[in-house]
């Protein structure tokens, strides 16, 4: 997380906090500036707005994404922003918290001090002894195409016409070449069905091997007969299959904020959900 990313949390929050209570976001970012009595515009990271019925009032959030505490100049700074916008009211929104000096000071001049910080890796809140909850259950139906190769025949072209031979399965039979060297049967089939995953799905494939001076041969019995030539048919086959998949949903606890002079607290989790601490 960087800084544009903190101050879009915190718009995030009080966007989410606000939606009861009527606080809108009138301005945020490099673009929400407002302009004072003395002529200088002021830019604001996050300001809401919100009305009792008759007023309206503004709210100027400073977000803070410093590694060191927010010391009484900063809190100085915010101060003469709201006085010269009469902006209702101010908020510091740190990280790491506030220096003695700078507490002090926001409670004289009404500034709110907010304390919003990643938990850390091991870190257990202690208002909940666990970081992760489950939070409901994603039932997900998809269809999926699945190609598959399949050989739909297996042809043997004998030397001698009409000549028959017990085929058993085919991780059983070989082919002896003429060189004396032997190749199963298997890896005719595998390579014909690495052609077919490049064809077009239903069309159907022919393939002839030829041979010379070959043997079809049974390893279990030991049977042989020459043969000249092998043919394969095959196809790609395209089949729809139905899917569902159930996924168990867990969050975790990601940020707590904590609110120093009105003493609420809220953590807030990686998938948005916002709780206020009901204990405080």
């Amino acid at each position: 997380m960087d800084w544009k990313d903190y101050e879009n949390i915190t718009k995030y929050i009080y966007e989410e906090l606000g939606r009861k209570t009527g606080v809108k976001i009138i301005g945020y970012g490099n673009t929400s500036k407002v302009k004072g009595k003395s002529g200088v515009s002021h830019q604001i990271d996050v300001l809401t707005s919100h009305s009792d019925g008759i007023h309206d009032y503004q709210t100027a959030i400073e977000c803070k994404y410093w590694k060191k505490k927010i010391n009484k100049d900063v809190v100085m700074k915010v101060a003469s922003i709201i006085e010269d916008t009469n902006i209702h009211k101010g908020v510091i929104v740190s990280k790491r918290g506030y220096t003695k000096d700078g507490i002090s000071f926001a409670k004289q001049k009404n500034i709110g001090l907010i304390e919003l910080k990643e938990i850390k890796a091991g870190e257990q809140n202690e208002k909940n002894k666990e970081t992760c909850f489950p939070i409901g259950e994603l039932i997900v139906n998809f269809k999926i195409k699945r190609k598959r190769p399949k050989i739909l025949n297996i042809k043997f072209d004998f030397v001698v016409t009409n000549q028959k031979l017990d085929i058993a399965e085919s991780n059983q039979m070989i082919i002896g070449l003429k060189d004396g060297n032997e190749i199963a049967l298997n890896k005719f089939l595998l390579s014909f069905k690495e052609k077919l995953h490049n064809e077009e799905p239903g069309k159907r494939i022919k393939k002839y091997y030829e041979f010379e001076n070959a043997n079809l041969i049974n390893k279990i019995s030991k049977e042989k007969t020459q043969i000249k030539g092998l043919t394969l048919i095959g196809e790609l086959e395209l089949k729809n299959m139905d899917n569902t998949r159930h996924f168990n949903i867990v969050d975790e606890i990601w940020l707590i904020m904590k609110s120093l002079f009105e003493n609420n607290s809220y953590t807030i989790s990686k998938l948005g959900m916002i709780k206020k601490d009901k204990n405080e």
